[in-house]
């Protein structure tokens, strides 16, 4: 179950990644503002859920 959660969290980083770049090509400083604070948060969220639970999930 944990590992479909890492998924959704990867696939928005991973947007946010792309929208950032756009954002900045365009100099649109609040979308990129935000996609840059969504890049940072769901991607500490990936990290750390992968760290927690590890690769491939650990039932506890």
């Amino acid at each position: 179950m944990k590992i479909g959660l890492v998924i959704i969290f990867l696939l928005v980083t991973l947007l946010a990644v792309f929208a950032a770049f756009r954002t900045l090509k365009e100099k649109n400083m609040l979308g990129a503002f935000l996609s840059v604070a969504t890049v940072l948060v769901f991607g500490w969220f990936t990290v750390m859920t992968v760290l927690h639970n590890g690769y491939p999930p650990v039932s506890h």
